[in-house]
């Protein structure tokens, strides 16, 4: 028997179920928590997971056996394998969740290898799921899927969810006092700055990301941490993924590419303004930010760039841009955003989209692999997750995964994160770090 979904009632939402099973390994929640009618459509939660499939310096591992091949032909060919074609609106049936990290970008170009590493995880990790819970946000409906068509199991997962309750997902969170640690002291990252100004003097680059890594000792529970996270600042590409070794706590506001009935979509952020302490100051700076014409180039240029990735994986003259310059508010900043779409060739899977996109240009700089060989050199420590991908593959051929950035990485009591943002020659160095405290704010006020 294939693939089964049946629908269920329950008074529980998608983090309150999976309060349920947050304890189980390898259990992942994709998570809409911003309420937003055009981007949090879905939530999902991935358990009884069945097989494992992980990258580690640059080679391919299933279950913790090698795997010759090229990495992402090896994911393509394993998603491959439980292929079906069940005709369903719902995006996400079946299939795997995990995540690509930023530094799996040296799988698919020749980048040199000069910083540090402060944390090891896998480059890549997906879990492949025989169950998934599915939480339809829009039409307010909730269903189960078991991969193998098992009634039984799916009448145990019911009976838990059943007999689950409600809990309280508001919390008050007080201003840390911890101690944050980052790879800058304040006037290096400005030096890093200035020197990259002067790169794209040069020619070098247009536009790069420059980023800094904080951290902290932590030991607090992580899910505990993502509870606070998701209740100051819900995002519609939030995540938790509990594995045994480390846990991602993610409110992203991005989303770096979606492949949905083999049409793809990407909508880069560039432009950020703090919130401000009241209705007035709120205004102003959205209006500031409207206006400014330095961020308005920005998005520009990483449009410009997405474009031209998805031109590599879509059909001639479907690449479009759909959105431009839309205003989105979250709990500590206002950014810009920008839609880019087309439809994908025929012989293009949606593993193959992503590695022909990857990683993101909002993230990274225009032209990107230049701007990658300038931020290995500057920023000095290796990126590993942030500004990678987490989301989904889905077995029908469609994906959807989100820009690491606003997450956390929880690994033996301490708590690593990157802030960072885009430079463009009108830059002002002091500027730059501050927004980069911007987009701290919320992550150092959850530790």
């Amino acid at each position: 028997m294939g693939l089964i979904k049946r629908e269920f009632n329950s008074k529980l939402n998608a983090f309150e179920v999976y309060n349920l099973f947050k304890d189980e390994k390898d259990t992942i929640l994709l998570d809409s928590s911003k309420e937003d009618k055009n981007l949090s459509k879905y939530s999902f939660i991935g358990i009884n997971p069945f097989l494992r499939f992980e990258v580690k310096n640059e080679k391919a591992y299933i279950n913790d056996n090698i795997i010759e091949g090229e990495p992402f032909k090896v994911l393509e060919n394993l998603i491959y394998e439980y292929k079906n074609d069940i005709q369903d609106i719902i995006p996400f049936l079946s299939g795997a969740i995990g995540y690509i990290s930023y530094d799996a970008g040296r799988l698919l170009e020749e980048l040199p290898n000069t910083s540090k590493e402060d944390f090891n995880i896998p480059d890549m990790r997906f879990i492949f799921y025989k169950n998934i819970i599915i939480f339809d946000l829009i039409n307010d409906k909730k269903y189960i899927t078991d991969l193998d068509g098992n009634i039984e199991n799916i009448e145990s997962i019911l009976t838990v969810i059943h007999n689950g309750e409600k809990i309280n997902d508001e919390i008050v969170c007080e201003k840390s006092e911890n101690i944050f640690y980052s790879n800058f002291i304040k006037e290096d990252y400005k030096k890093a700055v200035t020197r990259l100004k002067e790169y794209i003097v040069s020619g070098d680059v247009y536009i790069a990301n420059m980023t800094q890594r904080f951290w902290c000792y932590n030991e607090d529970d992580s899910f505990n941490i993502y509870k606070k996270l998701r209740s100051i600042n819900k995002a519609p590409f939030s995540a938790y993924l509990n594995f045994e070794d480390f846990q991602i706590i993610s409110s992203s506001p991005e989303r770096f590419t979606q492949v949905f009935n083999n049409k793809a979509h990407t909508r880069p952020i560039k432009g950020t303004r703090p919130r401000g302490h009241n209705a007035e100051a709120d205004e102003k700076n959205k209006l500031e930010l409207i206006n400014s014409e330095k961020d308005k180039a920005e998005l520009l240029m990483v449009v410009d760039l997405e474009r031209n990735d998805f031109s590599k994986v879509c059909k001639p003259h479907t690449v479009k841009v759909t959105e431009n310059f839309k205003l989105e508010e979250y709990a500590t900043v206002f950014h810009l955003v920008s839609t880019v779409e087309g439809e994908l060739k025929n012989d293009v899977s949606s593993v193959r989209c992503i590695k022909e996109c990857f990683p993101g240009g909002s993230i990274t700089g225009t032209p990107k692999i230049r701007a990658m060989e300038i931020i290995e050199e500057l920023e000095g420590i290796k990126r590993n997750i942030y500004t990678g991908s987490i989301g989904y593959f889905d077995f029908r051929g469609n994906c959807d995964f989100n820009i690491v950035i606003r997450t956390i990485i929880k690994k033996d009591n301490k708590a690593f994160f990157g802030v960072g943002g885009g430079i463009t020659y009108d830059s002002i160095e002091e500027d730059e770090y501050n927004e980069t405290l911007d987009k701290a704010r919320a992550l150092m006020r959850v530790l």
